[in-house]
This record gives structure tokens, C-alpha cells and sequence, in this order.
């Protein structure tokens, strides 16, 4: 009797202290769960959609996701301190296009070469597959992209006889000629993104691209900034396009502001990302709606044009126990059915070639075809394990560029193109 309640209390100890390891056993055997690190967004049903797709086909995977800020700033700091303390717990993530480089650098992102080959890789466009790379091993698998495109008032270039602006002093040309005769006085040429952020960055480099210039050669890693190429561009943006074709205010407009003077029907001319076409086109929210025409942004005489990748791809933690279950999460969220859904029901734009071929999407959304030309000419930004620093350095040196304007324009590159210099040689010394 003694000895039958000594035992039971030991039972009752032991529950206590050890959850019951029933439950622990059946949910290994029956489903491996990875952890999917996200932003929050912005069409959540689509997300929920492809994730409940891929547990119907894989019933022994399960995908838990841990949804961060939408700011691509807040997520990367949450990220980046996860994988800098080896959390083993995060499987798959999303990298913005410029993130692979520092992610592979660092030994936080899985080489996926070996499940990723060439043969595979050629199946999506050529910028974002390349933002991927680093080192020759690739890093990323392109989930959706962006590029900048240039936005345009249809109904004017048509009532004025215009074709879409080929060069950037076109551009300007064809709006004086527009101004003179519109009836709307608080109308301008140009609107864009020139604060001091990052998409100071994406905008500028577009400009010195598109007139043969560079940032850095990311071969021979030598500095480009203060060579004549770019700095004919950026004082082309300094003299013709800040408080002249734009307005003054313009050096502190990020998206939302410099697509609200464009839907507000108050500038004739505007450079953004794919996501406002829709707003653009959505007539609750633009005076303007059926009246935009979108295409590839102008370029200078004798040059290409010229867009700025972006995107976002997505990536396995190198410390991560379910390497293979979060691959083929990975294979099912890049396939195409998934990239059509995500671009007929959340208007991401494809990465996959044969996306653009889908009827469904010829139909429905043509203006993609439109956005492919810039899509395929889209360059990335530097691809450099450091290049927050690289970035930081640029913002600063192109907001004091094109709002200082009685500071001499070679001498500020200069004193920029020292500086980049350090940061490379700094580079190096990490990237050994």
C-alpha cells in the first residue's frame, strides 16, 4: 500500500516536471514544422493562399510564420540580429536584392547552388537571378521584383502630339511645351524620390547609368563617382530637374509623396516602382486613373535606359536544422503557378519568364508586358557584403549634391570617392 502510493506520487512528479512526450512524438512523425521570417504583407489572404497550397501538397511540412515590421530597415535589423546569434529556429526568410551579398558574406545564408543550377536559374530574368549571386555561389532564389519605371500623363502626350520621352532633355522640352498650354498653373514636369534614403540611391543611379556613369566598377573595384560620366548626370538632377522641372520640395519626397503629386494630377512625368500602377489606375484613390501610360524611364543622348533593381528573394539560414522541408517551400512559392497568383491577385511582378507568357496574365494584366523592357534592362545596385555603409555614404554624398548647389559638384565627388575607397579597401579585408 505504501509502496503503490510512494509510486503514484513519483508518477505525479514526473508529469509535473516532464510535459508528456506523446504529443512531441506524434507531431514529429506526422509534420516537420520551418519557421518562415516575413513582413507583414500587404495582401495577406494571397500569402495565406500559396502557404495553404503548399501544406496540401506537403502534409509532413508545416510553415509557422513570425511576421516582422514592413519596413525593410526594421526587418533587416531583426534579421540580421537573429542570424548574427546563430538562431537555428528561423528556416526560411525574405532578402531585399541588395541584402545576398552581406547574408553570404557573413555565413548566414545557405548556398543553394547545388539545388538552384544554371539550367534552373535561367528560367527567370537575368537582374534579379544576378542580385543572388555572390562570389560565383548563388544565394537567393528571386520571389518577385521591382524596377523603376517611368509614369506618364497618356492623355497629354496624345492631345500634344508627343511620343513618350526618349532622352531626359526631351522630357523636359515636351513638359514646358505641355505647361504653356494646360490650363492647371500649379502643374510641374517631374516628380521622384530625391530624400535622403535609399531611394535617393535607386533615382540617382538611374541618372548616371543611363549617361554611361557608375557608382564603382565591381570588377576592378575602382571608383567612379568623380568621373565625367556621372558627374554630367548629377548636374543634370542639380541645374535642370531640382526646383526646375520638380519642385523644391522634391528633396524630401520618398514614394508616397512624390506618387501623390502624380495622382493628384499636378506633375505630368513621374519615376516609381510597379506597385503604383494600381494606384495610379484606381480611381477612388487618382484623379488620373485611365489616363497613365508607363513605360521605360528616358535616358541621355547616345546612352541606354536604365532601371534599378529591386525586389526580394527568398533565403534558407544556413544554421538551420530543416534545410531541405524549407526548400522545397522555397520551390513551391517561386513556381509559377505561385508567382501568377501573386501577380493577378497582389500585383507582384513575376521573376519567372514564362509568367509573362501566361494568357491569363496577358489578359488581365498588360501593363506587365509594358513593365518588361525595364524589367530586363534593370541593373542592381552595388553588390558588396558592406553596402549599408556604401549606401549610407551615397545618401549623403547625393542630397548634398543636388540641394547644395553653390558647392563645387567635382570636389564633393572627390572627397565622396576617398571615402568609398576606404570603405572598399575595408571590404576586402572582410571579404577574405
Amino acid at each position: 500500500m505504501i509502496m503503490r502510493r510512494l509510486l503514484s506520487k513519483i508518477a505525479i512528479c514526473v508529469l509535473i516536471l516532464c510535459p508528456p512526450l506523446i504529443d512531441v512524438v506524434s507531431a514529429t512523425q506526422d509534420a516537420t514544422e520551418i519557421v518562415f521570417l516575413t513582413w507583414k504583407p500587404n495582401q495577406p489572404e494571397v500569402w495565406n493562399k500559396l502557404i495553404q497550397a503548399f501544406h496540401d501538397k506537403h502534409p509532413h511540412i508545416k510553415v509557422k510564420r513570425q511576421v516582422c515590421p514592413h519596413s525593410s530597415t526594421e526587418y533587416h535589423a531583426i534579421i540580421t540580429q537573429r542570424l548574427k546569434n546563430k538562431d537555428a529556429s528561423v528556416d526560411v526568410f525574405l532578402m531585399d536584392v541588395v541584402w545576398p551579398p552581406e547574408f553570404a558574406n557573413a555565413g548566414w545564408a545557405l548556398d543553394l547552388s547545388s539545388r538552384f543550377p544554371e539550367a534552373e536559374q535561367g528560367k527567370f530574368l537575368a537582374g534579379p537571378i544576378s542580385a543572388g549571386i555572390y562570389r560565383e555561389k548563388i544565394y537567393g532564389v528571386p520571389c518577385y521584383m521591382a524596377a523603376g519605371l517611368f509614369y506618364y500623363r497618356k492623355d497629354l502626350l496624345e492631345k500634344y502630339h508627343f511620343d513618350p520621352p526618349a532622352t531626359w532633355a526631351e522630357m523636359i522640352e515636351q513638359g514646358k511645351t505641355i505647361l504653356g498650354g494646360h490650363e492647371n498653373p500649379g502643374m510641374v514636369i517631374y516628380s521622384a524620390q530625391f530624400k535622403q534614403y535609399e531611394g535617393l540611391v535607386c533615382n540617382m543611379l538611374e541618372f548616371l547609368r543611363s549617361n554611361g556613369g557608375e557608382i564603382l566598377d565591381q570588377k576592378t573595384g575602382q571608383v567612379l563617382l568623380d568621373q565625367a560620366p556621372a558627374l554630367e548626370a548629377i548636374s543634370f538632377v542639380r541645374n535642370h530637374i531640382i526646383g526646375k522641372a520638380a519642385p523644391r520640395g522634391v528633396v524630401t519626397y520618398e514614394e508616397p509623396e512624390s506618387l501623390s503629386l502624380f495622382t493628384q494630377g499636378k506633375t505630368i512625368f513621374h519615376r516609381n516602382w510597379p506597385y503604383a500602377w494600381a494606384v495610379a489606375n484606381d480611381p477612388e484613390k487618382s484623379t488620373v486613373s485611365g489616363k497613365v501610360g508607363v513605360g521605360t524611364l528616358p535616358a541621355f543622348k547616345g546612352h541606354g535606359h536604365v532601371a534599378t533593381l529591386g525586389g526580394w528573394h527568398f533565403g534558407i539560414n544556413a544554421f538551420s536544422r530543416h534545410q531541405e522541408a524549407a526548400w522545397q517551400f522555397i520551390r513551391h512559392m517561386t513556381s509559377k503557378e505561385s508567382q501568377k497568383a501573386l501577380a493577378l491577385k497582389a500585383g507582384l511582378a513575376p521573376t519567372r519568364k514564362s509568367v509573362y507568357e501566361d494568357p491569363a496574365i496577358q489578359q488581365k494584366m498588360p501593363h506587365l508586358i509594358a513593365f518588361l523592357p525595364s524589367f530586363k534592362n534593370a541593373v542592381s545596385r552595388p553588390l558588396s557584403p558592406i553596402y549599408p555603409m556604401i549606401s549610407q555614404e551615397l545618401q549623403r554624398f547625393f542630397s548634398a549634391a543636388i540641394v547644395h548647389k553653390n558647392e563645387a559638384l567635382p570636389s564633393m565627388a572627390h572627397a565622396s570617392a576617398v571615402r568609398l575607397k576606404k570603405l572598399l579597401e575595408l571590404e576586402a579585408m572582410i571579404a577574405r
